[in-house]
């Protein structure tokens, strides 16, 4: 399985992006995906997460009203449509894959699978 993250990008304060995230390679069942980023010098943390069905989504305090997750099963898609961004916002951002669940897990640990990232840098 290969993820791969697109769509990060230099933006000011109070804009938005719009990060993509596509999966190829073997095709699993039921999977959830999500988002997590990496500032400098800080740990990876979560972002966002979504079930296989789409019907469950969980957000990081810090983002939650301004960042929406979303995902198209069909394309193999995954997307996190970041809006009013901050400057706090900028970080490396990564998608990840856990196979064989229908649950919506937040700890890094549990993803089987990472995307290499995508940069947001956002400038005050």
């Amino acid at each position: 399985v290969q993820l791969q993250a697109s769509g990060g990008g230099l933006v000011q304060a109070g804009g938005f992006l719009r990060l993509s995230c596509a999966s190829s390679g073997r095709a699993s069942g039921t999977n959830a995906m999500g988002w997590f980023r990496q500032a400098l010098g800080k740990e990876r943390e979560f972002v966002a997460a979504i079930s296989w069905s789409g019907a469950s989504t969980g957000y990081a305090d810090s983002v939650k009203g301004r960042f929406t997750v979303s995902r198209d099963n069909a394309k193999n898609m995954m997307f996190l449509q970041m809006n009013s961004l901050k400057p706090e916002d900028t970080a490396v951002y990564y998608c990840a894959k856990k196979e064989g669940t229908i649950g919506l897990p937040i700890q890094s640990s549990l993803y089987d699978y990472w995307g290499q990232g995508t940069l947001v840098t956002v400038s005050s």
